[in-house]
């Protein structure tokens, strides 16, 4: 493991339990190594080989689009186990650089060592819930390493899916499943006779694998549709609309399940599922246009909702903290915020480099805290580090601060507002899931 990936490894678990506080995984492999192919969905861009390396074993070398390894940053992108992949509009001799980086990835196998490699090949501006068509890329690379060893060393293939509730949305949730490996030296026989035929059935079987990990709208204009009816029933894995009272795999697991429910079904064809979709559709509309939440609707109509002077108390407890976290936290992360959005036209691109340079940032930003605590408020270093080690939570709750005091002032206006006709609206919905839907997914 190279030095600065064992340190972002280390730093990045951190960071990114406080980004995804609800992560969770099924069927993790419990080895560090294993000469292991993992080929992952795209969802989020950068997050996702940040959430895949910090979150959960094994340790891995990404195979990354050629395009971001400039003289600035390939030594940093090396540090961190990135190797490059090149595609034909990435310039001359594409193929000779590539069977240069293939060796290194024979190397990493044949050692041990695991690689993770996209499928998809690219992410796209807006987040949908499905998986795009995966190239051969990956079985490619095992076979050929296989070639290089002489078939004598095992080479495993695996599919990886990245679940993510709300890939750029603070405190929202991540859950990565695993499938179980394929050995690529059983289809010695068949790749020997035919290896473009090989590659090609085993990636649709990865691709399959791939599927079973994530949930996977087929149809990318019913997307929406499934999206507004987890919201609804509060059990999937929408980022804003769901009940916390439910575990996160339950809520991937039924949005799996949702999904595939769907897949099946001609909704264009279906005159109750067309109508349930644009009730649905007419429904979150209506509460955008008047700039309500439904999950303020839902808070409302439960006899169950918490006080206000409990909620006020909270906002109280935690102002101290919100302070040191203003003081510690504002500037670096107001310049690199800016940084961000100016540099990445695309969105999909913010929430993992604010992540990333972010925690450099105020960590670097406060290093005098350190002296300035020695001198100042009691002489230990070892006392002045402790306080140093606390800033990142000063920042969360910061931010948590800002978020609940938005969340009690909406709440107060949604007490005094009447909305009688909004929640009538919801339980008529609710009743039409029922009657459309089977009963697994009320």
């Amino acid at each position: 493991m190279r030095p600065i990936y064992f340190l972002l490894d280390f730093t990045l678990n951190y960071a990114i339990r406080i980004f995804y506080p609800r992560n969770d995984s099924n069927n993790a492999p419990k080895e560090f190594l294993g000469s292991t192919i993992y080929v992952s969905n795209h969802a989020a861009s950068f997050m996702d080989p940040l959430v895949v390396a910090a979150l959960r074993r094994p340790i891995v070398f990404f195979m990354t689009r050629s395009d971001v390894f400039t003289p600035l940053t390939r030594w940093f992108l090396w540090s961190v186990q990135m190797l490059p992949i090149y595609r034909q509009l990435d310039g001359d001799d594409t193929k000779g650089k590539n069977e240069a980086v293939f060796k290194t990835c024979t190397r990493i196998l044949s050692g041990g060592r695991n690689l993770l490699i996209y499928g998809e090949g690219f992410t796209d501006d807006v987040f949908i819930r499905r998986l795009k068509p995966v190239k051969k890329g990956a079985v490619r690379i095992g076979f050929l390493a296989l070639e290089s060893l002489d078939w004598k060393k095992k080479i495993y293939i695996a599919a990886v899916g990245c679940n993510y509730s709300e890939p750029n949305r603070m405190r929202s949730d991540i859950l990565i499943s695993y499938s179980d490996k394929i050995c690529l030296n059983d289809y010695r026989e068949a790749y020997e006779e035919n290896p473009n035929k090989v590659i090609a059935d085993l990636t649709k079987i990865i691709q399959q694998l791939m599927q079973d990990q994530i949930t996977h709208v087929e149809k990318k204009e019913e997307a929406p549709f499934h999206e507004n009816i987890m919201r609804i029933t509060r059990k999937g894995m929408n980022s804003v609309d769901f009940d916390r009272s439910i575990p996160l795999k339950k809520r991937w697991l039924y949005s799996q399940a949702l999904a595939k429910w769907l897949n099946k079904e001609n909704v264009s064809e279906s005159k109750s599922l067309t109508s349930l979709k644009k009730s649905l559709d007419d429904y979150f509309a209506l509460l955008k246009r008047f700039r309500i939440e439904d999950r303020f609707l839902v808070w409302k109509s439960s006899a169950a909702r918490p006080t206000r002077m409990r909620e006020l108390l909270f906002l109280i407890v935690l102002f101290p903290t919100m302070l040191l976290g203003v003081l510690h936290c504002a500037i670096p992360y107001l310049l690199i915020k800016r940084f961000a959005e100016k540099t990445f036209k695309r969105k999909v691109f913010w929430s993992s480099v604010k992540m990333v340079l972010g925690k450099f940032a105020i960590g670097l930003f406060n290093i005098p805290v350190i002296f300035l605590f020695h001198y100042f408020i009691y002489p230990s270093y070892w006392l002045g580090f402790v306080y140093y080690a606390l800033i990142g939570l000063f920042g969360l709750s910061a931010y948590m601060w800002v978020t609940y005091l938005k969340e009690f002032k909406k709440k107060g206006i949604i007490r005094k507002t009447e909305v009688g006709k909004f929640i009538k609206k919801r339980e008529e919905l609710v009743h039409q899931i029922r009657k459309v839907l089977p009963n697994e997914f009320h």
